[in-house]
């Protein structure tokens, strides 16, 4: 029997990277402040499980998970057992739990949790950050009551648009109100000096810290460095007074990005839009086509034409013929590029008005 509450109560899913994981951390809060009773299900293990932790109200709940690959690998036959057990898993947890809505980010985890959701037939809101549905998040539309969309022209990937609703990007305040002065203190570096961010994602963007190893002292007798490397890209043999490498930075990273004058980032549009938001001038450099189904590409072509960016190819970033050239230019003209940014500002949807909206 579902288990008796009379709190409203609400499931949060997705995973598989920080991009899945994010807008659920910050919405969270929310439903925790209403007195909604909040649980979590994703992947066994994942990475998302630490994530929603530092929440000690909500209850992470694993489970079986098979990533939803684009390309041939053996790996896909193992999966094809998981993916259908992982919506076993969540069909009883959903039953179970026997909430009144369900609020899916996407990420492979987060299908089986949508099927679950549609099996006991839950309200399920869905959303989607980039200009094309990722394959999770195409899957689960069928199931799902509404969709909500950062770019207008997701409506044209699908086929009932009466689910579809443009929100714009959804961002909080994590990243406002930085102090480049606390930033500096913090990372031991100057103050005054001009500083590049290198931000390899939540798992480490292999190309992004290999160009960082490649061209270390040639960026490094120019500006200051602050290298984000993510998980699985912490570097031990790189140190030099004006670096400074991160697995991950939480609270600081307000007061990091108020330091940096140029951001080097993959474009995954949670992270540009928030770039966008404190008009910091961009080198994107989009997933290769191998690796994704080309929507960094869209993204970082879409803040291009709006002079908001510059854009370097995955296979180009190590070049120090194309990379040094680029920091420079963009440097160079960064007031130009935040300028842009400043006039056209990019209409947002905070995460209150996101829950409100839910909720209605």
């Amino acid at each position: 029997m579902p288990e008796a509450n009379s709190a409203k109560k609400i499931i949060f899913t997705g995973g598989g990277s920080a991009g899945h994981v994010t807008l659920n951390l910050a919405l969270i809060p929310w439903f925790i402040e209403q007195g909604w009773t909040v649980s979590y299900i994703g992947s066994k293990g994942g990475m998302e499980q630490e994530l929603v932790a530092k929440f000690p109200e909500v209850k992470y709940y694993g489970i079986l998970t098979g990533k939803l690959r684009r390309y041939f690998s053996w790996q896909n036959f193992l999966d094809m057992i998981k993916i259908p057990l992982g919506c076993i898993q969540a069909i009883a947890l959903v039953h179970k739990l026997d909430p009144d809505m369900i609020f899916s980010k996407g990420g492979f985890v987060s299908f089986p949790v949508v099927i679950g959701g549609y099996i006991n037939r839950k309200k399920i809101f869905m959303h989607e950050s980039d200009i094309t549905p990722g394959l999770a998040n195409k899957m689960s539309l069928p199931f799902v009551s509404t969709f909500y969309t950062t770019f207008p022209e997701t409506e044209k990937y699908v086929k009932n648009k009466q689910k579809v609703r443009c929100v714009g990007p959804v961002l909080s305040d994590r990243l406002f109100n930085g102090s480049r002065e606390r930033g500096a203190e913090y990372a031991k570096l100057d103050v005054s000096k001009p500083t590049i961010m290198v931000i390899g994602g939540s798992l480490g963007a292999k190309s992004l810290n290999d160009a960082v190893e490649k061209n270390f002292e040639a960026v490094l007798s120019k500006y200051q460095l602050i290298h984000i490397a993510g998980k699985n890209g912490y570097n031990t043999k790189l140190h030099h007074k004006g670096y400074q490498q991160y697995e991950y930075v939480d609270a600081e990273l307000k007061d990091l990005m108020a330091l940096a004058d140029i951001v080097v980032s993959r474009a995954g549009s949670n992270s540009i839009f928030e770039l966008a938001s404190l008009h910091k001038p961009m080198i994107l450099v989009p997933l290769p086509a191998k690796s994704s189904r080309g929507e960094q590409s869209l993204n970082a072509r879409s803040f291009v034409d709006k002079g908001y960016a510059e854009i370097i190819k995955d296979e180009d970033i190590s070049n120090p013929d194309i990379l040094l050239p680029m920091l420079d230019k963009v440097y160079q003209n960064r007031e130009e590029y935040s300028r842009n940014m400043a006039q056209n500002p990019v209409k947002i949807t905070t995460n209150n008005a996101l829950c409100e909206d839910i909720c209605r």
